[in-house]
């Protein structure tokens, strides 16, 4: 399955191979340059759709559960001082997205979506720590009768396009995917301090699936 959200890029690179494997076809004489051209199209093309790729998932029931928004890998576990929308002591888990993980981003509780803003910045590689300060992206604020939640995709070095499908007043339902950000990126977790953790520093998350915490 490909997400609706990668459906202009792939797009426009299946119309890239086709004419480019035509014309290195029918113009190009060298046989084994040829083979490679053609080749080459195609892995772009296999690497484009493995990017795209939007696997259904099963998301555990509970809405005392923060599930992992995205796919990747845990690069940062830290207390935090988060004063634009918990307003308070808070942790945050960093989840770092290499070019080869699942890019589609799914909401972390069920709630209602109370904050959203974009922020344009640069872009450095998405493990370093001053990406969540400086890189463009897009925070969303989360809130339920448990607790709050805030969640920022972040786009690295590759990634150059954030997208999120959020307004303020939106339901939020845990697993549900709302966006993603393109090629290679980082996503945040702020929650309330207290909030018990269920990861650990380098640990493997899956999107809608893995439990990153509890409420308290």
């Amino acid at each position: 399955m490909i997400s609706k959200y990668g459906y202009d890029v792939v797009g426009a690179v299946i119309i890239v191979v086709v004419l480019g494997s035509a014309i290195s076809w029918y113009v190009v004489e060298w046989k084994l340059f040829k083979f490679a051209l053609i080749v080459g199209l195609l892995l772009f093309l296999i690497f484009t759709l493995n990017f795209f790729r939007d696997p259904d998932r099963v998301t555990p029931p509970g809405d005392g559960l923060v599930i992992s928004p995205a796919d990747g890998r845990v690069v940062l576990i830290k207390e935090v001082r988060e004063d634009e929308y918990l307003k308070g002591e808070a942790i945050q888990i960093s989840i770092f997205m290499s070019p080869l993980n699942v890019h589609v981003n799914r909401h972390p509780i069920n709630g209602t979506v109370e904050y959203y803003k974009y922020f344009p910045g640069s872009f450095f590689a998405a493990f370093e720590e001053k990406s969540s300060l400086r890189n463009e992206q897009a925070h969303i604020g989360l809130i339920n009768d448990k607790m709050k939640v805030l969640l920022k995709q972040i786009a690295g070095f590759v990634a150059r396009r954030i997208v999120t499908h959020v307004q303020v007043g939106d339901a939020a339902v845990a697993g549900e995917r709302f966006g993603m950000i393109k090629f290679g990126s980082r996503v945040d977790v702020l929650m309330p301090r207290g909030t018990t953790l269920k990861v650990t520093l380098g640990d493997r998350t899956v999107a809608g699936e893995t439990v990153l915490a509890a409420a308290s």
